[in-house]
């Protein structure tokens, strides 16, 4: 069985919107943004950048977090995006 790892990222855009998804291939994922050919959202605001990522083993853990960060406020994503995470205790809040 092949051992695919599954990614959380966020994505900051040329206007300095956020967006957060899913994919597992990180790498092609940002490329096809940039190329126009990915998000809706992010066609209109490129080039975008990677701000942050998390791996996880499983697609539905990955998007858990996808869907659990879309759900924060603006300064609290800025925090996790600059932080580098939720922090070990948060994250279990969350």
């Amino acid at each position: 069985m092949e051992n695919k790892m599954h990614y959380f990222y966020v994505l900051e855009c040329a206007d300095g919107s956020y967006y957060a998804g899913y994919t597992n291939n990180i790498e092609k994922r940002i490329q096809t943004h940039n190329e126009g050919k990915g998000a809706k959202y992010t066609r209109a605001r490129r080039p975008v950048v990677l701000r942050y990522y998390e791996q996880y083993e499983t697609k539905t853990e990955a998007m858990q977090a996808e869907y659990r960060f879309k759900q924060l406020k603006r300064p609290e994503k800025e925090r996790i995006v600059q932080i580098g995470g939720y922090g070990i205790e948060e994250s279990k809040e969350l």
